[in-house]
């Protein structure tokens, strides 16, 4: 088995070796996308199936953005697969900071109150922060019972029933400060007698101490219609009094807005109030991290836009002033006053008509496609006519080694000549890269087998020459020995003679190379023989 996996390994690896470097990084390419995209595949699958959860941090219970959140939350996990937490918080600081640390994802938030204390954090937590929506509008709201309070400036020693704490708290200064009071000029309710936060004083416990009479005065950021005010104007003789000066306020605060009390808001008969009153309005942001995953936070505005009057419908009865401010759901607008990004999920909701960039500049982009269409198509054209090229020169060594093969079109010693000769070019072709490997290696192939070819011709040629040349010594020395075999007396001279013009014809076939030297000794003792036998019979010849 382990064999087997190697050769597997083996013959993979071969195959991505043999590969030009063209077909290499596309090889490469498709094989990191088909990886990318199964791991993206099994991601979605492994979010789809797992139910995201969301906390969100709300503010008072009796609030109108917790009011909201819980009608919100009861839709929410009805129409998709979120599951959502509600927690009570002391205000829009508190949602701010468990959004920065993480034990929340969405957060209500004052969007005055937002653009300062998202500055006072950390840098991280600041470009951690994106808006989702923009929920509705508060309004500063200021009761009051004494009838001889009539301006803001007139609180000034007076006591606030007020928590000490949240974006209230933050407003409420910000609006004493724009009239030149500061928090020493006021007795806040919230504060204890060593000047810290009262724990758990809330918008309950301020109302109740303005009802028996502990306050001077109550402070909400709520919007117009809210029911504790409703309660405190109605049965408490509380009076709303304005809050002027808005678009003064907003040359340092770009969050505040101008706004209006209507007349009547609270009561229509003996209208209270008895005129329009001028005050501040700031929205009511609900703000994320992006950290949360953007098909999450698509998937929860979406559901939101969707199902508007099923949110409404689970607002209690007993709030119905609430109702109508699910209407007011809408993008936050980009000079909000608050210096954070719309998340991108909650953009992609928003966006969801707005022409794809591939849509926008569908023309130019199949423009840019066709270019590089016929780009890719010469790129191919012309890697295919420089292979085409190499093949070529190639084939034309290849046939050179193989026409060397045939005999008698050239002799032995130049048809080697001609196929070093050819192997040389054929190597600095590969050299310049003129050649591919592969090409070469085909024609090394050939080159071996011509070589071999012309060894055997070789070889062959050899074996013929020498039995040619042992076929002339045998002739010589077969005249030689016929000469001694059939000699006479008074012929001895002729023979002698006869027997030198031999050894000179033998001499000149070895000049020649028409009998080798191993032939030759042999005619020579043979010749020697014959000499000898003859000067032994007639010794005058010596």
């Amino acid at each position: 088995m382990a064999t087997f996996k190697n050769n597997h390994q083996s013959k993979f690896l071969n195959f991505f070796l043999v590969l030009d470097p063209f077909s290499r990084l596309i090889f490469l390419g498709l094989g990191f996308t088909s990886i990318g995209t199964f791991v993206i595949i099994v991601w979605n699958i492994f979010n789809y199936l797992t139910p995201p959860q969301l906390t969100i941090a709300a503010g008072d219970k009796t609030g109108e953005s917790y009011i909201i959140s819980e009608a919100i939350k009861k839709v929410i996990e009805r129409r998709t697969n979120i599951k959502m937490e509600i927690e009570e918080t002391r205000g829009t600081t508190q949602n701010l900071e468990m959004l920065s640390v993480g034990k929340a994802q969405l957060a209500m938030a004052q969007v005055d109150v937002a653009a300062e204390e998202i500055g006072t954090l950390n840098s991280q937590s600041k470009a951690n922060a994106r808006t989702v929506a923009l929920l509705y509008k508060d309004t500063f709201q200021l009761v009051v019972k004494n009838p001889q309070i009539n301006q803001f400036v007139q609180l000034k020693g007076k006591t606030i029933a007020l928590a000490a704490n949240g974006g209230q708290y933050q407003s409420f200064l910000t609006v004493a400060k724009h009239f030149g009071l500061s928090e020493k000029d006021f007795k806040i309710t919230g504060v204890d007698s060593s000047g810290k936060p009262i724990p758990g004083y809330n918008d309950q416990i301020a109302d109740q101490d303005f009802r028996e009479n502990k306050a001077d005065a109550v402070f909400r950021v709520r919007a117009v219609g809210n029911k504790s005010i409703a309660n405190l104007v109605n049965n408490y003789q509380g009076r709303l009094i304005s809050i002027p000066q808005a678009e003064a306020m907003k040359i340092k605060q770009p969050a505040f807005e101008a706004a209006i009390i209507p007349q009547g808001a609270y009561r229509g008969n003996y209208p209270v109030p008895n005129t329009n009153l001028p005050t501040v309005a700031v929205s009511r942001l609900l703000l994320t991290s992006n950290q949360v995953d953007a098909n999450v936070i698509r998937k929860f505005i979406q559901a939101i836009y969707e199902n508007r009057q099923e949110i409404a419908n689970e607002i209690p009865l007993n709030y119905a002033e609430v109702k109508p401010l699910i209407s007011s759901i809408n993008r936050p607008r980009e000079n909000s006053g608050v210096d954070i990004f719309l998340h991108p999920g909650a953009l992609a909701f928003y966006e969801r008509n707005k022409p794809s960039f591939i849509q926008e500049y569908a023309d130019y982009i199949g423009l840019l496609l066709t270019v590089f269409l016929l780009i890719v198509q010469w790129i191919h054209q012309l890697k295919l006519w420089i292979e085409q090229s190499k093949k070529d020169e190639a084939d034309e060594y290849l046939k050179s080694a193989i026409s060397l093969m045939k005999e008698g079109q050239y002799q032995l010693e130049e048809r080697q000549k001609m196929l070093d000769k050819t192997f040389n070019e054929a190597a600095k072709a590969l050299v310049a890269e003129n050649i591919s490997q592969e090409s070469f290696r085909t024609f090394n192939e050939a080159y071996k087998n011509t070589r071999e070819a012309i060894e055997r011709d070789k070889q062959i040629a050899q074996q013929t020459i020498e039995k040619t040349q042992r076929e002339n010594a045998a002739k010589y020395i077969k005249i030689v020995v016929k000469l001694l075999q059939y000699r006479q007396q008074n012929q001895n001279v002729l023979i002698q003679q006869k027997l030198d013009q031999i050894l000179e014809q033998v001499v000149s076939d070895l000049v020649l190379e028409n009998i080798s030297q191993e032939s030759f000794r042999t005619f020579i003792e043979a010749y020697k023989a014959t000499r000898d036998s003859i000067e032994r019979k007639n010794p005058s010849l010596n």
